[in-house]
C-alpha cells in the first residue's frame, strides 16, 4: 500500500501540478481507500517515484520545461544579485514540472529593497508569508509572489544571518537544498554540454 500511494501521490504532483507533498499523500491515500494514514511515504519515496513517472511519460517534455525554468531561474537571480539569490525547488531538484514555479531565497535585511525593486520594475506581486526552522528555531519569512517574464516564481526573503544556517521546512523534515548563481550556471552548462 505505502508504493501504490507513493505512486499514485507522484502521478498527482506531475499531472494535477500539486507541489505539497503532503497534501499528495492524503489525496493518494483517500482515493486508495488507504485507512492507516501511520504508514505513509516519505517525501524522498514520493520524489523517486515522481522522477520515475516523469521519466516515462513526460521525458522530453519535463527536460525542456527544467531547463527553460533553469534559464529564467539563472536570469532572475542576476537581477537580484544584490539581494544574495539562491535556487531552491523543484527546479533545483530536477523535479520541475508542468505547473512549476521557479523557488528563489534572498538572504538580505532589506526587505523594502526588495519590495521597491518590484514596484520600480512594474512588477505585481502578492505577499504571503512561509514558516520555516533555522536549527531548532521556528521562524517567517515574507514571500512575494509573481510573474517573471511569463514564468511564476516565489521569492523567499530570510533574514541576511541565515544565509549560512541550515534552514527546514519544519522541525525535523528536511534541509531546504539552495544553489548560488555560479552552481546554477553550471548546472546549465552541464546541460549543454
Amino acid at each position: 500500500m505505502r508504493a501504490r500511494i507513493a505512486a499514485a501521490a507522484a502521478r498527482m504532483m506531475a499531472e494535477d501540478g500539486i507541489d505539497d507533498f503532503a497534501l499528495a499523500k492524503r489525496k493518494a491515500a483517500r482515493m486508495l481507500g488507504a485507512g492507516d494514514t501511520h504508514s505513509l511515504p516519505g517525501n524522498d519515496e514520493i520524489e523517486t517515484e515522481l522522477r520515475r513517472y516523469q521519466s516515462l511519460y513526460q521525458g522530453d517534455e519535463q527536460r525542456e520545461r527544467l531547463l527553460d525554468l533553469r534559464r529564467a531561474a539563472l536570469a532572475i537571480m542576476r537581477d537580484l544579485h544584490a539581494f544574495r539569490p539562491y535556487l531552491a525547488g523543484s527546479v533545483l531538484s530536477g523535479t520541475a514540472g508542468r505547473y512549476a514555479e521557479i523557488d528563489v531565497q534572498l538572504f538580505t535585511d532589506d526587505v523594502k529593497g526588495v519590495e521597491l525593486f518590484f514596484v520600480n520594475r512594474d512588477l505585481p506581486y502578492e505577499t504571503r508569508e512561509h514558516r520555516y526552522y533555522c536549527g531548532d528555531e521556528p521562524r517567517a519569512a515574507p514571500v512575494l509572489k509573481s510573474q517573471w517574464q511569463g514564468v511564476a516564481v516565489s521569492i523567499a526573503v530570510f533574514a541576511a544571518k541565515d544565509e549560512r544556517s541550515v534552514l527546514k521546512s519544519s522541525l525535523n523534515g528536511r534541509t531546504l537544498e539552495r544553489a548560488n548563481e555560479q552552481a546554477v550556471a553550471c548546472l546549465l552548462e552541464d546541460k549543454a554540454a
